[in-house]
């Protein structure tokens, strides 16, 4: 029997309140984000890190695709954008622009590979999965 590599430990998340509405998101390996409202100079906003992981997410689960096709020094910029619906605080929809250079391809060659990218992207990214397919949300509140 072959012996198992055992499951790496998952990373911790949380933030910690440093300021009024100014938080610091930290994990256990050590990465730091500043986390505010839109006044705050060098903080990003909740809902803008979440624009930001799912672009993130949908370039990282394409990286594969790109990187055989156009070589692993390709250049890709994936904005995201969406409006929030203050009334309901939601943003009804999140839109991905992933702007890369496909000079070299042909038609024929362009269309087979956004469509590879767009399998990539659906079958693997987890946050655009996730934000499709709605999630659970709990809250716990602890104290002394």
């Amino acid at each position: 029997m072959a012996e198992q590599t055992p499951a790496p430990a998952s990373t911790e998340l949380w933030v910690e309140r440093t300021g009024t509405r100014l938080y610091t998101g930290r994990s256990s390996r050590g990465a730091e984000v500043l986390i505010g409202s839109e006044s705050v100079e060098g903080a990003f906003t909740p809902g803008e890190l979440l624009k930001i992981a799912l672009a993130a997410c949908s370039g990282m689960s394409s990286d594969f695709p790109l990187s055989r096709r156009l070589g692993d020094d390709y250049d890709a910029t994936i904005r995201v954008s969406g409006a929030a619906d203050r009334e309901n605080e939601v943003y009804p929809q999140l839109d991905e622009v992933l702007e890369l250079d496909l000079s070299e391809l042909d038609a024929e060659a362009r269309q087979r590979l956004v469509a590879l990218v767009e399998r990539s992207i659906d079958k693997v990214c987890t946050v655009g999965r996730t934000l499709k397919a709605g999630a659970k949300v709990t809250l716990t509140i602890t104290g002394e």
